[in-house]
């Protein structure tokens, strides 16, 4: 996790900029002489706002997050109306899971509005808040919006200098073959069970076992992802738990060694969250006991019920997966495919801009592909777990993404040699991009007849400037026939080493 690579201290600035964002937003509350509830409403509104908007443009940020109060606070009223009534209070909670999930087929705007909706349920529960706190409430999140917003879009907008790459669409569908569909109707039925069982275990802290159902469908598309990343969520809160006890427990709900060590939280929460899901949920749960130790109720048969709540959460998280499934192998060829037709256009559009043409630029396409890797590596992860049983699996999924890295590794390569004024004008270029088409094209049949546009340019020989970049499109070439191998034979099959 420490050592892994952040291009511009990105992830290091972001999670730094999250707790300034979040301790901006707390310290607002209590200057307005707002309650310690309101105080822990303002800085989760602001960590849910800092964390969840991630539209592609600084613009886009900003209206997405001057929309969340709309999405968020109907809800946030009606839950607190609800609270004694529990029956009407569970179905609103449904309901909310079931549109806050669908909205994600408006993109990252909706993605990021059903998220606050449902954490504006989820928060309410977790501080039992009354219908009389909620005009204080309302104060606090605004508050918190408004520090969140200065931060981010103000005084540390790392956007404007290091654009974020747009997510990768979704995989295309229709009806109930929609994703946000079919995850609409796997969330609702995952957080149902887990609302049910999580109410036997607990009338006062079932909440747990819904938002653990809940957060394990963000960001999954295949059963296999669904399975692995509740897993993933069992193992962060179990190590969390541990952490707990022997940091929160102590400190008995001490103001500032328990501020201190949530801004610790946060940073953890932002800087592992793109890395590693176990990690991330790892600080989720020591923050969580910590605010616990704030509000007085933290003892350990708490946190022992804070993972029985967790198993819950993700028992139902797999009796929903296996509704309307989606299988590991249908949705990991469908990102494969993905990819392999990005490097084929990384590859012409680098190769353009070597041969002169300025207006072509790989560089998009290298980040895009950069996303699309890390979505194809969410998908095989079931199969490479250490726990999969299926070896042939396994060992096939283990090279594909071994070769998805080198394209990575070639492509990005490939477009910083493009980005040299240098490094231009060879003719060997035209031959071994044509040749990178063509391995692409024996993995992904193109929709319409191949075509080299730099086959035909007669460009000066043996360029200097130009070894790195036909170093790069060797390697993409051996990488894409490598594919060939795994991608071409049965998943069951044994697996024969490329030649």
């Amino acid at each position: 996790m420490c050592l892994a690579p952040d291009p511009g201290k990105v992830r290091l600035r972001v999670a730094t900029r999250a707790v300034l964002g979040v301790a901006l937003a707390v310290a607002a509350a209590e200057l307005a002489g707002l309650s310690l509830t309101a105080s822990i409403t303002a800085g989760l509104a602001a960590l849910l706002a800092l964390f969840t908007v991630a539209d592609p443009t600084v613009r886009r940020q900003a209206v997405t997050t001057a929309l969340l109060p709309l999405a968020g606070f109907p809800v946030l009223a009606l839950a607190t109306a609800l609270h004694g009534t529990p029956l009407l209070r569970d179905t609103l909670w449904l309901l909310v899971v079931f549109a806050g999930v669908y909205a994600r087929r408006w993109g990252p705007r909706g993605h990021a509005l059903g998220i606050f909706a449902f954490m504006q349920f989820f928060v309410t529960q977790f501080l039992h808040a009354r219908p009389a706190q909620l005009p204080e409430l309302f104060g606090a999140v605004l508050l918190a919006l408004g520090a969140a917003g200065a931060v981010r879009f103000v005084a540390w907008c790392i956007e404007r200098r290091v654009p974020p790459p747009a997510a990768p669409a979704p995989l295309p569908g229709t009806g109930l073959d929609r994703p946000t569909t079919r995850q609409a109707f796997q969330a609702t039925a995952a957080c149902a069970v887990a609302l049910a069982v999580g109410q036997i275990l607990s009338q006062d802290r079932w909440y747990w076992a819904v938002g653990t159902a809940w957060w394990i469908f963000v960001n999954t598309a295949s059963r296999g992802e669904t399975l692995v990343r509740g897993f993933r969520r069992v193992v962060g809160t179990v190590t969390g738990i541990a952490a707990g006890l022997l940091v929160a427990l102590p400190l008995e709900g001490a103001a500032g060694p328990t501020a201190a060590l949530v801004a610790v939280c946060v940073f953890g929460i932002f800087y592992t969250a793109p890395l590693s899901y176990s990690w991330m949920m790892f600080f989720v749960t020591v923050m969580a006991g910590l605010l616990y130790g704030l509000l007085g109720v933290l003892h350990p048969g708490l946190l022992l019920l804070r993972f029985e709540e967790t198993a819950v959460g993700a028992l139902g998280a797999a009796v929903g997966v296996a509704l309307l499934p989606v299988t590991t192998h249908a949705a990991t060829n469908a990102w494969i495919q993905r990819a392999v037709t990005c490097v084929h256009a990384c590859t012409t559009a680098a190769a353009r801009r070597l041969a002169g043409d300025p207006h072509a630029d790989p560089a998009p396409h290298a980040a895009e592909l950069d996303l699309l890797l890390a979505r194809a590596r969410l998908t095989l992860a079931p199969l490479v777990h250490p726990l999969s049983p299926l070896r042939a699996r396994k060992a096939r999924a283990r090279q594909v993404l071994a070769l998805l890295d080198d394209c990575a590794r070639e492509s990005r390569g490939l477009a910083a040699v493009a980005a040299d004024p240098d490094a231009s004008h060879d003719a060997r270029l035209a031959a071994a991009a044509w040749r990178v088409e063509a391995a692409v094209h024996a993995l992904v049949p193109p929709t319409a007849p191949a075509r080299s546009e730099l086959a035909a340019r007669d460009l000066p020989p043996h360029h200097p400037g130009a070894e790195a970049a036909l170093a790069h499109l060797h390697g993409l070439e051996r990488a894409l026939v490598d594919l060939a191998t795994p991608l071409r034979t049965s998943p069951r099959a044994p697996l024969v080493p490329a030649a």
